[in-house]
């Protein structure tokens, strides 16, 4: 407690000597000093050629820095004293021969302090928790630069193995730390390699800039799980060992870091546990914070730990930094005095604002679509009566009723109409024919959506509930007529586990069809995905934005048909099948603060237990487990109170009411204060009372409560057919063809002047025989620089929709190219694949050949004519050199066919080339 008639500058002396002693540091005055008393030894009033320095810190008995104290209210312009601590840091000292200028300054306030050290390039100021410690600044002082120095020394980057995009990224990160910016944001597509983007950054500046530890933070345990493996996966490319081989890696399961770690993995909410020093249940890593729907009125107070003091990182990577963690979690990114790097495919506002404006990477959707590292998509949607309507239960009927956590049953007689809404259906009611109605459509809509294909594209449905998602998958294997292993749920709440689960829906043929809640709607790769069927809807832009993100990835030919075999060719687009609206429903930039009413009993215990302790969410929860606590049969009381410790409910929600009755928080406060206690003093009370009532929750008992509560009865509708309204590709979607349609028209319009390959195409049709590879990947390269968005196979999905294509998709880029240029030029009035064009013309050429009594070709004469069929079908040419290549090479090469043709072989080439590319 402050003493009485105390000044200003003396409160805030008191509040630095506080925070100095966490830090380490012994205070002292000149007449107390003594060597022996530890490392650190801060020195009030220290004697200097320009006056007493407010405080001179001592390392090992050498002077190291300065503290210049000011008053709290000096906090707004706590910088204008910057000259006067750096007077104090080169000024003479009394008693010491430094012949150099103290390298750390320190100005103060107790509330606010600002540090800049003198070693950087360009010494420059910043705010920081409180004072570094004194084993830090020896280690420091062991090194011949400063951290920042040290960034200036890494070398140029090698881009092999890398991606444009990261690239990019690296190289303008690389310049935002010569920069000294403290904030930095990478902004990638999803897919793109944002993590393996950070993971080179990362081992760049443990390689290069000696940087001591590094954190990579994610939001939930399975994004850390992922992040661990691409760190045990990672190669760099100037040495043959891994990542985990040159470097230790620890994913944090537990408040323990080992001495020696470089990088740290954890969720945000286990570090905020550790900083606390408070224990945590595994289970609360596994929800993304951001969607709780419970949040504190202010940031969770973040205090001082001497074992992770703030300078314990030097680096944080932030992924999916887009989510409102600053908002929640702020203060344990601002805790430590690192440099932040943000991670995220969709940033919004407050992103942008969080990051200062330091973009270093902006590489869109679109551009990644247009460079072949996402696919685009295109929307379905599928419209039902109930879906749209909800419908009405008539009364005196009999229905169903069903225990949502254990499916019990039963039947009663409907008492009055009740009429539900599309927001109560799959929560208070459940329509089975919604479900099944949703489900067939999808089914036999497969040959139109996906045509050519003998199964079932890879599906991901998004269901409402877990409840809800069992519902779908006993329809799904009902309606597909298919066992357990064709159709499984992913879930936190799954039986089977669900990593198991998620990795034979990534890998194995089946299951052709998982449901998930959100466990898989963010951050996790299922490169083979090509279908999303959203029987939710969603109401963050940037939530959707992440789930549509799921399908977005690229694959391979031979990859995709191993898992799916019928796929003619690489992955080329995935489609929205939209059964709920979730494509048109209003969005907002973030997910809502909704209020307490509103808020769901697990949410708010949740909050509780994870630090929301303001009176309202307590109360809240406390009025909710009183009136459950009204409703429970003794078994479920005894099951709570085992759980509980031995706490029964009732004895819970007194706590709680005990925790925020205001006479309680006094006589707390009076007996901590030693008096009449301060506002401040009675929040602090109030919020012990409120940790110690709440120590009771852990993530087992909220489950269990939240099931008991769940043991109510949803009402089944059998009674009410649902009927399909509408279905098809969304009229968006066609609107939208028909845009990038025209702009592609304009472009090639534009350019058919100036490229060869297009005036040839437009203006020489006799010229097209000498249409070459390099001259359409002249057209495609262009087309990549000017237009991006208008990426061949991009333009070639809004031409299929166009034209009601049903055919296969083409080869590759270029072959998608020449078809889309032909069917612009008119050459072809539909579209159609250019190797069918070409296949057709070689048909007919040889059905002409062989028409008259002249002489035929032999059989291995044929054999040679449909190589360079294939090779003109995606090369557009042959030319004589090509006969010395891949595939003729393997078969004698040019030699051979001069063997097989004679002096007959250069007008054959020639005459294929005319003929196939008509």
């Amino acid at each position: 407690m402050q003493a009485a008639n105390q000044n200003p500058e003396q409160i805030a002396r008191d509040q630095i000597d506080k925070h100095l002693v966490e830090a380490g540091w012994h205070v002292q005055t000149m007449k107390e000093l003594d060597w022996s008393a530890g490392q650190g030894i801060a020195v009030r009033e220290y004697q200097t050629d320009t006056g007493p320095a407010d405080y001179v810190l001592f390392v090992d008995k050498r002077a190291v820095g300065v503290i210049e104290a000011k008053p709290k209210e000096w906090g707004h312009k706590i910088t204008t004293v910057e000259e006067q601590s750096s007077d104090y840091a080169t000024a003479k000292l009394k008693w010491v021969n430094n012949k150099e200028p103290l390298p750390f300054v320190y100005e103060s306030t107790g509330v606010i302090t600002r540090f800049t050290d003198g070693r950087d390039p360009k010494p420059r100021s910043r705010e920081v928790f409180t004072f570094h410690r004194p084993e830090t600044m020896a280690e420091w002082l062991s090194k011949p630069k400063s951290l920042r120095a040290r960034l200036h020394d890494i070398p140029p980057l090698d881009p092999a193995g890398l991606r444009d995009c990261q690239i990019t990224a690296i190289q303008n990160l690389d310049k935002s730390f010569r920069e000294d910016r403290p904030r930095a944001l990478v902004q990638m597509a999803t897919g793109s390699g944002k993590t393996f983007t950070a993971i080179t950054s990362v081992y760049r500046l443990l390689k290069f800039a000696d940087a001591k530890r590094i954190l990579f933070l994610v939001d939930t345990k399975n994004l850390g799980e992922q992040a661990e493996q691409e760190f045990m996966s990672y190669l760099p490319n100037d040495d043959n060992r891994k990542f985990t081989e040159l470097y230790n890696v620890q994913r944090l399961r537990s408040s323990f870091i080992a001495s020696s770690t470089q990088v740290c993995i954890s969720t945000i909410q286990r570090m905020y546990s550790i900083l606390k020093d408070e224990p945590l249940e595994e289970s609360a890593e596994e929800n993304n914070p951001a969607e709780c729907l419970v949040r504190g009125k202010t940031p969770l107070p973040v205090v001082y730990n001497r074992k992770i003091p703030p300078e314990f990182f030097d680096f944080i990577v932030i992924d999916e930094c887009h989510r409102s963690i600053y908002n929640l979690w702020r203060q344990v990114l601002e805790y430590f005095d690192a440099y932040l790097i943000g991670l995220t495919a969709t940033p919004d506002n407050r992103t942008y604002g969080f990051f200062h404006k330091n973009v270093v990477s902006e590489y869109g959707h679109e551009r990644a679509v247009a460079d072949g590292v996402n696919v685009g998509n295109e929307v379905y949607f599928i419209d039902t009566q109930i879906t749209r309507q909800g419908v009405q239960i008539k009364a005196q009927q009999q229905v169903e009723k069903r225990e949502r956590l254990t499916r019990k049953k039963r039947w009663e007689h409907q008492d009055e109409d009740e009429r539900y809404s599309a927001t109560r259906l799959d929560r208070d009611v459940v329509n089975p024919d919604q479900i099944r109605t949703v489900i067939r459509t999808f089914r036999d809509s497969l040959p139109d959506i996906f045509p050519g294909r003998d199964e079932v594209p890879k599906t991901l449905i998004f269901a409402k509930t877990d409840s809800h998602a069992d519902d779908i998958i006993n329809i799904v294997r009902e309606e597909f007529g298919q066992g357990n292993d064709f159709c499984k749920k992913i879930t936190y709440q799954a039986a089977e586990d669900p990593k198991s689960v998620l990795a034979q829906f990534r890998n194995n043929y089946n299951p052709r069809i998982a449901v998930t809640v959100d466990m898989i709607a963010t951050g996790t790769d299922v490169k083979p995905l090509e279908c999303l069927l959203f029987m939710r809807d969603v109401k963050s832009r940037n939530y959707f934005e992440q789930m549509k993100g799921r399908g977005t990835r690229t694959l391979d030919a031979d990859s995709l048909k191993k898992v799916t075999p019928s796929a003619k060719t690489a992955k080329t687009h995935y489609v929205i099948v939209d059964a709920i609206g979730v494509t048109k429903s209003c969005k907002t930039a973030s997910e809502p603060i909704i209020t307490k009413l509103h808020v769901s009993l697990k949410d708010l215990a949740t909050g509780v237990m994870m630090g929301v302790h303001d009176e309202d969410t307590v109360s809240s929860l406390a009025g909710r487990l009183a009136r459950l606590d009204k409703q429970l049969d003794d078994k479920d009381k005894a099951r709570i109170k085992e759980t509980a410790g031995g706490v029964p409910l009732h004895d819970i929600v007194c706590r709680l009411f005990d925790a925020i009755d205001p006479d309680r928080i006094e006589e707390a406060a009076t007996k901590a204060s030693g008096g009449e206690p301060t506002d401040a003093q009675r929040e602090q009370a109030r919020s012990k009372l409120v940790g110690e009532a709440a120590n009771v929750f852990t993530g087992p008992l909220v489950t269990l409560i939240d099931g008991i509560r769940r043991e109510k009865e949803q009402t089944i509708d059998h009674d009410n057919l649902d009927t399909v309204i509408g279905q098809g590709w969304d009229g968006d979607a066609k609107e939208n063809a028909e845009t990038m349609a025209k702009e592609f028209v304009d472009y090639l319009e534009e350019h058919r002047d100036t490229i060869e390959a297009l005036t040839i195409f437009y203006s020489q049709p006799a010229c097209r025989s000498h249409i070459t590879y390099a001259m359409i990947k002249t057209v495609l390269d262009s087309l990549k620089i000017d237009r991006p968005k208008l990426a061949p196979l991009r333009v070639w999905r809004a031409y299929a929709l166009l034209d009601e294509y049903k055919g296969s998709d083409p080869v590759n880029e270029l072959t998608a190219l020449v078809a889309l240029i032909r069917r612009v030029c008119g050459i072809d009035p539909k579209l159609a694949p250019y190797a069918d064009t070409v296949r057709r013309n070689f048909q007919n050429w040889i059905l002409k050949r062989h028409s008259g009594a002249g002489e035929k070709f032999t059989e291995e004469q044929m054999d040679w004519l449909r190589m360079i069929r294939d090779h003109i079908a995606t090369s557009f040419h042959v030319e004589r050199d090509d006969l010395d290549m891949s595939p003729f090479d393997a078969n004698g090469g040019l030699g051979k066919m001069y063997q097989l043709f004679g002096s007959g072989m250069d007008g054959v080439i020639d005459e294929l080339n005319e003929t196939l590319a008509v």
